[in-house]
């Protein structure tokens, strides 16, 4: 038996549009759905899903009119870790969780992120700027303790 890690790494470009978050849904869900738990490929395509969809809204595109999608998966000896990360060309202010109302259409994205995701943050450079979640195989390899909690 082996212990140690194999990786994966995948990069799409979609537009800077609505429609790039469905495609790169999609793709992710097309590339994992065979590779990752049922619960955690649902956890990644709605954290993808939000992080495309605040490129699109909050954040210029790269050159080409393009935001640039990347996820990376590690599987260890407690299951499959994952990344993803979402690059555009940047905005003036960078991604900020926001408080919203019970009534608001919008501002709940990040906490979405939050909450499914084991960790995010933003890395900028000179080109614009990353927003990555990373997801722990502990946290998403045993639903059946979650729903036994």
């Amino acid at each position: 038996m082996s212990t140690g890690s194999a990786e994966r790494s995948w990069c799409v470009v979609v537009p800077h549009h609505a429609t790039g978050a469905r495609l790169a849904r999609h793709r992710l869900a097309d590339e994992l759905a065979d590779v990752v738990p049922p619960i955690l490929l649902a956890d990644l395509v709605a954290v993808l899903a939000e992080l495309v969809g605040n490129a699109v809204r909050h954040a210029d595109p790269l050159p080409g009119g393009v935001v640039r999608v990347a996820w990376r998966l590690r599987s260890t000896a407690e299951g499959q870790r994952v990344q993803l990360r979402v690059t555009d060309g940047g905005s003036a202010s960078g991604p900020l969780m926001r408080a919203a109302s019970p009534d608001a259409v919008d501002g709940r994205g990040l906490h979405i992120v939050s909450g499914l995701a084991s960790r995010w943050g933003v890395e900028r450079d000179g080109l614009g700027q990353s927003v990555w979640a990373e997801f722990d195989p502990v946290a998403t390899a045993r639903p059946d303790l979650v729903a036994a909690g």
